[in-house]
């Protein structure tokens, strides 16, 4: 139904309070005033019981988009309920402000003038962009009537927060957590730095699929006790790195075979055999010697193309669902491999340098980038007769998610937080039997990831970052670190920042005092260069905003709140750093929330055009639809978004709207402390709509303190748009309209109707904020506790309200309306029509049933009330031109037009109208009214 519909079925009076569906105007000078009053600071009950939500830092790189704004909007939904609960909930937004996205926009834009800049040239323009973005970011959340400490944010950037930073570094290092080593790792060649795991996304990619024959030495023939020569078969998928090749890895329990064929004897695992002899095309085959893989340990066999000797190592890696079971391992590109090797003690060779392109270890194949390589090797191995098979294939391959380019893996020295062989991810696992999740299913999938997360490498070859603070001496390349060093460089970030690990030697860090100390004095020291990964930055937030901000924060925090990706990204690394420096973990409570997408499900794409954009969405609806739509999609699942959803939600608003709009249009002229009624003194319809309100005040507050929102914005939609603007209200209107202004009966109608309005109020504040602003300061000042909605205290609940009784006698005459408004609607939309509208009709009500008989005399008066008709008879039979209920079959009515005249007044038919000479043309009723008002 339209707002204008609704308008015609509540007869909207005309009033100072319009709330016309001008939100796009309006909002702003809310937010103007709430900063004008300071209201985000007033609302913080210093001293009382607190509830400390944690934010995320989204990155400082690009306008806010939707998932931001459903971020943002679920957190601040929950910390304005929060504090209308008595709660001191400080909100202290945050920022992500180094690393590679923003160091290569800056350099971008600079072009090749940035070959000509220094580091601290480099990193001042980092900043100034970083800034920039979280100036426009913040605005854009401002406008979405978010509350908090606006003008102190945190920022990953800023001296307090990195020397903290820098304080968690040292913990974990001392604790044992933090080392440099040689180790595969995710590289970007187009970035030229380190990825870690959170920072890689899969995507199809199109690569060479090769089985390659590799010869046995006479040791492993021997093994076997074969005379003729021998092959292992192995397969992969990225011919790049058979350079660095050293082993090949078999199961130690599975069964192998050397199978007789045209392309000489070959060894492959027995269930895989026949499906890679069809791929390589190999028709005729005869399996002429069984083992199984642990008897060719430590046998050895030639490199392809290389004069290398190959050794056979045991794994238990290696799976019979692909290949051959023979798995071509190459340590310095694999962590399965890595991790073989190391118990063989095989060396990590990794040629291939910062930018993709093969070193002199590759040997002919050197100053080739990896992916011209696969051509130029499997042409050699050819031509060698070496390759069995050459075809393309597409799988799933990991990407830079920043580049969206492929990454490759490739050993390198960098530093990383000890995950395996350490105590780290046990602590971890058993921390989080102490947290709780919503939805509980975040437990295992976090869970999952832990249990088999890999060392993870913290260092970044780049410059805009917080640097890793460790010295060296250059005689000896020997790592330099210590407590009282590093509380010194801490004292210098303090003061300048992380460019003073830039601006100072290695001299002046350290100082004279601790160079003579531990004998550094006149030793040649160098500087690591490395930065940390920005994942470090914001997985040491908890450390770095809740332990910095007084007594306004503490951890752990209450609650973390993201978007499920962070199950392998922010919640992981907060829970890695607290677990490694403090023991414990940084939260009490993770909630999570799917990703948006279109209309139909899709993930949005600019390409496609599908993408919707919060401002768009304020312009055309205001903040508030956008907000109501947060609340009302459960959000624990991915949601949808679209134009048409959008207006849906409108609809929804308005309904809330206009049951404000009237309530306030007909209490005008009512002042609660000289009009309100007891409550037992109120008719009963009024006690009704009272345990309505109250049964709804309970499910609402145990929806929010839930955090189900969708549920809870159901409820109250459903209560105002039908409970009220379609029942109860609709009824009320004669007695509002038509009985004397001090009367009992109007007087008891607004003084639950204002009850019910500020409770409404109260429930709808934490979502729709500015349409509760706009309605508590349009209620009279007796009604009021606070200057704003939101500095005001949660409602309570009164037992007296519920009434099961009414419930159960009110939830019958229901009943019975909706079956006599259907036929009321046939009277009026028929050929005959009978009636204009309802109290054009006299309506006759019948039953077959002795208990709904005896049910509709006696509620003979209530009845008439809820039908809004002139007349009613109950009836001690029927005829044919009765209805017959459907939902009620033993009821029949009947509908015919009412006897008497209209009164002008009320619109009432009465056969009474004109017996008061003073009104002519009113019935008794009004006339009284006219006379004694």
């Amino acid at each position: 139904m339209s707002e204008k519909d609704y308008g015609a079925t509540l007869n909207l009076p005309k009033t100072s309070f319009q709330m016309r569906a001008n939100l796009p105007n309006k909002e702003p000078k809310i937010i103007q005033k709430w900063q004008e009053d300071d209201i985000y600071a007033k609302g913080l009950n210093k001293g009382t019981k607190s509830f400390i939500l944690h934010d995320g830092p989204p990155y400082a790189n690009g306008n806010i988009h939707i998932g931001h704004a459903l971020n943002k909007i679920l957190k601040d939904i929950i910390l304005k309920y929060k504090r209308l609960n008595g709660y001191n909930a400080p909100y202290v937004p945050g920022w992500d402000t180094h690393g590679l996205p923003i160091e290569l926009k800056v350099t971008e834009k600079l072009g090749e003038k940035a070959k000509e800049m220094d580091a601290l040239q480099i990193r001042k323009l980092c900043t100034e962009y970083a800034l920039e973005w979280v100036q426009t970011q913040k605005e854009g959340f401002i406008r979405l009537g978010v509350l908090g400490d606006w003008n102190n944010p945190y920022l990953t950037l800023k001296p307090e927060y990195e020397a903290k930073q820098l304080e968690v570094f040292g913990e974990l290092y001392e604790n044992g957590y933090i080392f440099k080593g040689l180790k595969p790792i995710y590289w970007s060649p187009v970035t030229e730095t380190a990825l870690a795991e959170a920072e890689i996304e899969y995507k199809n990619v199109t690569s060479p699929s090769i089985y390659v024959k590799m010869k046995g030495n006479k040791d492993l023939m021997e093994k076997l006790g074969m005379n003729e020569e021998v092959w292992v078969v192995i397969w992969t998928t990225t011919p790049w790195t058979l350079p660095a090749n050293v082993a090949i890895s078999l199961n130690p329990n599975f069964e192998y075979g050397v199978y007789k064929t045209e392309k000489g004897n070959l060894i492959l695992a027995k269930d895989l055999a026949e499906k890679a002899f069809v791929e390589i095309g190999i028709t005729e085959y005869e399996l002429v010697k069984e083992f199984i893989g642990s008897d060719l340990e430590k046998a050895t066999y030639q490199h392809p193309f290389l004069d290398r000797t190959g050794m056979i190592i045991l794994g238990t890696h290696v799976t019979a669902d692909a290949g051959t079971g023979c798995v071509h391992t190459a340590p310095g590109h694999g962590q399965d491999d890595y991790v073989v090797g190391t118990r063989y003690g095989l060396p990590v060779i990794s040629p291939i340098n910062n930018k993709g392109v093969l070193t002199e270890d590759a040997g002919q194949f050197a100053g080739m980038f990896y992916l011209k390589a696969n051509k130029a090797i499997v042409a050699h191995i050819t031509e060698t007769g070496h390759l069995l098979k050459l075809k393309e294939i597409t799988h799933s391959y990991p990407h830079d998610w920043r580049s969206k380019t492929p990454v490759i893996f490739r050993a390198t020295e960098q530093w990383f937080v000890k995950a395996e062989g350490s105590d780290l991810r046990e602590r971890a696992l058993k921390a989080l039997d102490d947290v709780e999740f919503i939805p509980a299913w975040g437990r295992n999938r976090i869970g999952s990831m832990l249990e088999i997360r890999p060392d993870w490498c913290i260092s970044r070859q780049r410059v805009w970052g917080v640097p890793i603070p460790v010295f060296y001496n250059e005689t000896t390349g020997k790592e330099i670190f210590n407590r009282e060093i590093l509380d010194r460089v801490i004292e210098f970030v303090k003061k300048e920042g992380s460019a003073a690990w830039l601006t100072h030697t290695p001299e002046e860090l350290i100082g004279e005092e601790l160079l003579v100390k531990y004998n550094l004095k006149g030793v040649p020291l160098r500087k690591e260069t490395n930065i940390m990964d920005v994942w470090f930055d914001s997985g040491v937030s908890h450390r770095a905003v809740l332990e910095t901000r007084g007594d306004l924060l503490h951890r752990p925090a209450d609650l973390y709140l993201e978007g499920s990706d962070q199950h392998r990204g922010w919640f992981q690394t907060s829970l890695l750093t607290s677990i490694g420096s403090t023991h414990d973990a940084p939260f009490k409570k993770i909630l999570t929330h799917g990703f948006v997408n279109d209309g139909e499900g899709k993930k949005m794409s600019k390409s496609v055009g599908n993408v919707v954009v919060p401002a768009d969405v304020i312009k055309v609806y205001g903040a508030d639809i956008l907000r109501l739509w947060c609340a009302s999609v459960d959000y624990r699942d991915d949601v949808k978004i679209s134009d048409n959803i959008l207006k849906q939600m409108a609809e929804a608003y308005r309904r809330v709207r206009n049951t404000a709009r009237y309530i306030l249009g007909n209490s005008n002229d009512f002042d609660p402390s000289v009009d309100k009624i007891a409550y037992k003194d109120l008719m009963e319809i009024d006690k009704w709509a009272l345990n309505k309100l109250e049964i709804l005040k309970r499910k609402v507050t145990e929806n929010y303190n839930k955090y189900e929102f969708y549920n809870l914005f159901q409820d109250i939609h459903y209560f105002a748009g039908v409970d009220m603007s379609a029942f109860y209200l609709d009824i009320i209107k004669d007695r509002l309209y038509t009985e004397g202004t001090n009367s009992l009966a109007r007087r008891s109608a607004q003084t639950v109707m204002t009850e019910i309005l500020v409770t409404l109020t109260k429930m709808i504040a934490p979502i729709l904020s500015f349409t509760a602003e706009e309605i508590w300061g349009t209620l009279p000042e007796t009604l009021k506790d606070a200057e704003s909605v939101l500095l005001t205290n949660w409602y309570e609940n009164n037992d007296e309200y519920l009434n099961e009784e009414i419930d159960k006698k009110w939830l019958e005459i229901i009943k019975i309306r909706k079956e006599a408004n259907k036929v009321l609607e046939k009277a009026r939309a028929g050929e005959d029509r009978i009636i204009g509208n309802s109290l054009d009709a006299k309506v006759f009500l019948h039953s077959t049933d002795a208990n709904l008989e005896k049910f509709l005399k006696e509620n003979k008066d209530r009845l008439e009330l809820a039908l809004i008709v002139s007349d009613l008879e109950i009836v001690d039979s029927h005829d044919d031109t009765y209805e017959k209920g459907e939902e009620l079959p033993e009821l029949y009515t009947k509908v015919a037009h009412a006897e008497g005249e209209k009164c002008e007044r009320c619109w009432k038919y009465s056969t009474e109208i004109g017996k008061d000479s003073d009104h002519p043309t009113l019935c008794p009723r009004c006339a009284s009214v006219l006379k004694n008002n």
